[in-house]
């Protein structure tokens, strides 16, 4: 038998199978099973993915497999296909998209091994220090590599590759009792009368009913791991290790909710999704709902159907920040059957999520972008929440957009997509009008509460009248009459730190970061300057370092000064902080949030994570800080973002009983983004971007690629981006259009200098080939320290 396997080895050489011989121990072999095989002139040891067996005479010898990871396929027929629809989507190695499926604990670990041979002196093994082998760790750690190396040459040591398995199931030591209860009443005559120990586990077993217990059992008996080895020695009882599933909820309780009555809007999107489902079509439809219309309940709803009708379904939610309440909802409503899978879980964990869905023991997953590769069989819906969210998008390589991959299963599973959101994305509600999706809206809320009223508040008129504070008369007397009330408040900045960054009054020097193009950030808490983009972090300046004036002030507003500013203001309220810097432990989202549900505190301040999902009846008004600080990025969909982020922060008020009331605070309240987000009017908001987008030339009536090339030195980037330029100019046809070359928004970035070109088409035949060609010399440029990064339909420029 032969096996075609991809290496872990990513180069355009190697992007593609090789062939290698199966052995007799290893015939169990399956398609979608990770193996170790001997790769390259040096047979060093590398992983791969089978990924077609045939039996066939081959004349040649062939390379054999060396040891086999798994016992079971990690990736199914669809996901093998899945993997080749992104590799052509992305422009990305295939082991890359292979492994990309993977949850981080089924990656490999290699590790180097220095063997000694006989050529070796009885002096020179002193190095070894009585070991049998150095490990790579080690030998950096005593600075040997060299050495070594110069010793691999004279053949006086073997280097071996070995693979490690990150994967370790958790287990469960249990007791097996081997005695009849009249050999145990014949075994305590046996024992003296003061082995007392011996005596209590002899009663103790007896007092087992089931075959297997759990050791706790005996622990809490007072009989520790000694004495129940001692009963092993005697052959009173066995040890079984038993695998367990660590679970992330398994502490929580989750109320069980019945579904609700629809609304007649909610009924007719449920019954078109649901006859899609019964009639096995592969149909996309775009679930447009204003803020509050109840999208999460009608998703309910079909997926319960797919149960009932014995399928799978999928639901994809942005980033970690939405989960708490999204998982709350789905396991109060189909318990056991949920796993979740989002980079908030710890690796053992999310491994074992990830093998339930695999043993088929879930079969509703909930998750946030790399959840669309779940290995679900026979789906019956799929749903992308919050369509809009650019974290859909992977940000390095392999480049995919979870709606596109989402597609691809659609059809494989003939069931259909749901896109939601309250401000789809421009290219989603385009495609929707052009009848490639079907569009269903949800123009009320269910429980009939009006949308929240919507201030907008000129900051350059407070300035006038001398309010230089974060907060503007009105917002401070609406936070005043809400914590009198003992309602509560959402306060949204789209800014984290302390203040955007130092600057001289005197000569009007501002920190920069050494190795970006970028200022340093002040962090009150951790009494530092940071970058945001590289993680420098340095001393507060008490001078100016250019002119050595002492006149060095904060400029700009961060979550942590407004949290201070807001203490002062308001001495008696209850805040919590909701940030990149204060989420990061784990569980972090969630303990605040249960905080905020459980009204330990009357305002919560944010930045845009606290945008989204966040659903508490108590939550009367929202203000919104600076609603400028996103609109003047240079990105085509700015405003497209600011409009969404408005009308998704200003849809958390009013969601109970109690009426909610929106405050945005702007430079710029005439924008037509802030004017419209006010009305929550996404229709008008729709057709003007449109008119613009055509004006300018970019999505959805263009397609877009953007090529980046990075490197220490600024011409070298410079020089690669300019020779890609010159390919692409010369072989496309003169309808294509290209923005630069030219330097990025932030040129340099952690030492690397970045350049780029933007390419608008509607129709270029030859374009992927010439990215391909692009692709085949950036392992050549990676030699040479070039980075080349590919990014079809790019939503990032900055």
């Amino acid at each position: 038998m032969l096996a075609e396997i991809i290496v872990d080895v990513p180069s355009l050489n190697t992007d593609q199978p090789f062939t290698y011989g199966v052995s007799e121990n290893f015939s169990f072999v399956k398609k979608g099973c990770r193996v170790v095989v001997p790769f390259g002139k040096g047979d060093r040891l590398v992983t791969g993915f089978v990924v077609g067996l045939k039996e066939e005479d081959v004349s040649e010898e062939l390379k054999m497999i060396q040891e086999v990871l798994d016992f079971e396929p990690v990736l199914n027929d669809e996901l093998l296909a899945l993997s080749q629809f992104m590799q052509e989507k992305t422009f990305a190695f295939k082991i890359t998209c292979l492994q990309t499926m993977l949850p981080n604990a089924l990656k490999a670990d290699y590790d180097k091994e220095f063997w000694p041979t006989e050529q070796i002196s009885a002096e020179e093994m002193e190095i070894f220090q009585g070991q049998e082998c150095l490990h790579l760790k080690e030998v950096n750690e005593r600075g040997l590599l060299n050495q070594l190396i110069k010793w691999r040459d004279q053949k006086k040591i073997e280097i071996i590759y070995r693979v490690a398995q990150k994967s370790q199931p958790k287990t469960q030591r249990y007791v097996k009792n081997l005695l009849t209860a009249a050999e145990i009443k014949t075994q305590q005559n046996l024992q003296r009368k003061n082995a007392t120990k011996r005596l209590a586990l002899l009663e103790a077993l007896l007092a087992v009913k089931e075959e297997e217990v759990s050791t706790q059992f005996f622990y809490q008996l007072g009989l520790d791991a000694s004495i129940l080895k001692q009963g092993a020695q005697s052959s009173w009882l066995s040890f079984i290790e038993k695998e367990v599933y660590r679970d992330p909820f398994a502490n929580k309780n989750f109320p069980q909710t019945t579904p609700q009555v629809l609304t007649d809007e909610q009924q007719v999107a449920f019954t078109k999704i649901d006859d899609a489902r019964k009639e096995k079509q592969a149909e996309t439809f775009l679930l447009e709902g204003i803020t509050g219309s109840g999208k999460t309940e009608v998703y309910l709803q079909v997926i319960q159907e797919a149960l009932n009708n014995g399928q799978t379904a999928l639901m994809l939610v942005p980033e970690i920040a939405l989960t708490p309440q999204m998982v709350q909802r789905f396991k109060g409503r189909f318990g056991n059957l949920v796993a979740v899978l989002h980079s908030g879980l710890g690796q053992g964990e999310r491994y074992d999520e990830w093998r339930k869905i695999q043993r088929g023991e879930a079969s509703v997953v909930v998750g946030a972008r790399s959840a669309v590769f779940a290995p679900l069989e026979n789906l019956g819906v799929i749903i992308i929440d919050e369509e809009h969210e650019t974290s859909y998008k992977q940000s390095d390589t392999p480049r995919y957009h979870a709606r596109d991959l989402a597609q691809f299963r659609s059809q494989f599973h003939h069931c259909p997509l749901v896109l939601g959101s309250a401000t789809p994305s421009l290219e989603s509600r385009a495609r929707a009008q052009k009848k490639v999706y079907q569009l269903l809206t949800l123009t009320k809320r269910p429980t009939q509460q009006a949308l929240p009223t919507v201030e907008i508040i000129d900051l350059k008129d407070e300035f006038k009248k001398g309010n230089f504070s974060t907060f503007s008369t009105t917002l401070t007397e609406k936070i005043q009459q809400r914590l009198k009330k003992r309602e509560q408040i959402v306060l949204m900045l789209n800014r984290r730190g302390f203040s955007s960054f130092v600057m001289c009054r005197t000569c009007g020097f501002v920190l920069p970061c050494p190795n970006c193009d970028i200022s340093l950030t002040l962090h009150m808490d951790i009494k530092k300057m940071k970058c945001h983009y590289c993680g420098h972090e340095e001393p507060i300046p008490n001078r100016c370092p250019q002119c050595q004036s002492e006149k060095i002030r904060y400029y700009g507003t961060g979550t942590q000064k407004v949290e201070t500013e807001l203490a002062e203001l308001f001495p008696e309220a209850r805040i919590l902080r909701m940030d990149v810097d204060t989420t990061r432990k784990k569980g972090a989202h969630e303990k605040i949030l249960a905080q905020f549900a459980a009204h330990e505190a009357d305002i919560l301040l944010g930045t845009q994570m606290i945008a989204k999902g966040l659903d508490y009846p108590l939550v009367t008004l929202v203000g919104v800080l600076n609603a400028d600080t996103a609109l003047h990025l240079p990105d085509f969909r700015a405003s497209e973002h600011t409009f969404q982020l408005l009308t998704q922060v200003a849809g958390r008020a009013g969601r109970g009983d109690l009426p909610g009331e929106v405050v945005i605070q702007s430079f710029n309240p005439e924008h037509y983004a802030i004017q419209l987000a006010q009305k929550q009017d996404y229709e008008n908001f729709y057709q003007k971007e449109m008119n613009l987008r055509h004006l300018g030339g970019y999505p959805p009536y263009f397609y877009t690629v953007q090529v980046t090339a990075s490197h220490k030195e600024e011409d070298v980037a410079a020089k690669t981006i300019f020779n890609f330029f010159t390919l692409l100019k010369e072989n496309l046809t003169d309808q294509a259009i290209f923005i630069g070359p030219s330097p990025k928004a932030i040129l340099r970035v952690n030492n690397q200098f970045y350049y780029q070109l933007l390419i608008k088409y509607k129709n270029e035949p030859n374009l992927a080939e010439l990215l391909k060609q692009i692709q085949e010399k950036t392992l050549e440029l990676a030699f040479k320290g070039v980075k080349v990064a590919i990014d079809v339909e790019p939503l990032q420029f900055m």
